[in-house]
């Protein structure tokens, strides 16, 4: 006689990645406050704990097969949250080194690429994360990270000016991945739209 398998169940969706997506957003919230306060050492870190659980979501949903439709787009929409939320914030800020025309290409760059990749995904076209878009979302990391750690040196500091210079290295390669990640995927879309036509 045969038995009947059950079907596969599926993951609860608020798991505990979701569950680490979900405190990164509040982290997030938390950030932006501290930013419009001033208080860097705060902002560094909260940012590093939310980066942290940016990796390590992905990695139990991963290692305990809790890979979810929920968390697949729940995750990045909230790092677009807390990155491009934090060089918004940023603006205001002199010593930053981050100026509006910087902000728009990030921000472009987030919104025009997620919308091409929910047109293509819905369109059962396979669109993820290229190694380039990963190497922009660690220089965006760091590219803060190395913000908050230039504003904590007191101006008159001897670290002062090779923590800015380090500063502004980070945040134009941050910016020179930003565009190149941005074209590589407008590159990719464009050759699936003429295959597709």
């Amino acid at each position: 006689m045969a038995t009947l398998t059950p079907p596969p169940t599926r993951p609860p969706i608020f798991n505990l990645p979701n569950q680490l997506t979900a405190s990164r957003f509040v982290l997030a919230l938390v950030l932006f406050g501290l930013i419009a306060a001033e208080i860097w050492a705060a902002c560094l870190a909260v940012f590093i704990v939310a980066a942290f659980t940016d990796w390590l979501d992905g990695y139990l949903a991963r290692k305990q097969g809790l890979m979810s439709t929920l968390g697949r787009n729940l995750d990045p929409l909230v790092d677009k949250v807390l990155t491009c939320g934090a060089f918004i914030f940023l603006l205001p800020v002199k010593d930053a080194g981050i100026t509006a025309w910087m902000v728009t290409i990030i921000v472009a760059r987030e919104l025009v690429i997620t919308s091409l990749r929910s047109f293509l995904e819905n369109q059962g076209v396979h669109f993820g994360a290229e190694w380039i878009g990963k190497i922009k979302m660690a220089l965006q990391c760091a590219s803060l990270i190395g913000i908050f750690v230039a504003l904590i040196a007191p101006p008159d500091s001897v670290l002062a000016a090779p923590l800015g210079w380090i500063k502004d290295v980070l945040i134009y390669a941050m910016l020179t991945s930003t565009i190149l990640s941005g074209l590589q995927y407008l590159w990719k879309s464009a050759l699936l739209f003429k295959r597709d036509a």
